[in-house]
């Protein structure tokens, strides 16, 4: 994959990461992007970053001492966690927001 359909792929994951969160109360999930890097922060303080891996061309998420380093599947057409579980980025996610701060998102 080029660098420019990486940054494409990017920014519309990105967009939707951000979208899915405004639709969330900030007092249960706030979420700030600033440059290659999400971070979202839930009630209680625990905290989820997103950022992109321009190297690898890879989207990196952090959340409680553990880390998924996702690469974009042409075929499935998604964010896929390269240590072969089948992990989905949006679904990771999801579920991270579920269990930290009660937070359903919208698919």
């Amino acid at each position: 994959m080029d660098n420019s359909r990486y940054q494409i792929l990017v920014d519309v994951a990105f967009r939707k990461v951000v979208d899915l969160f405004d639709a969330i109360d900030t007092d249960l999930a706030d979420c700030e992007a600033a440059g290659d890097v999400i971070t979202i922060t839930f009630a209680g303080k625990k905290r989820c970053v997103v950022n992109t891996q321009r190297p690898t061309r890879q989207i990196w998420l952090a959340a409680n001492a553990r880390a998924w380093h996702f690469s974009y599947d042409e075929a499935l057409q998604a964010w896929v966690d390269d240590k072969g579980h089948g992990d989905e980025m949006f679904r990771t996610l999801t579920t991270i927001a579920r269990e930290w701060g009660g937070v359903q998102l919208a698919e």
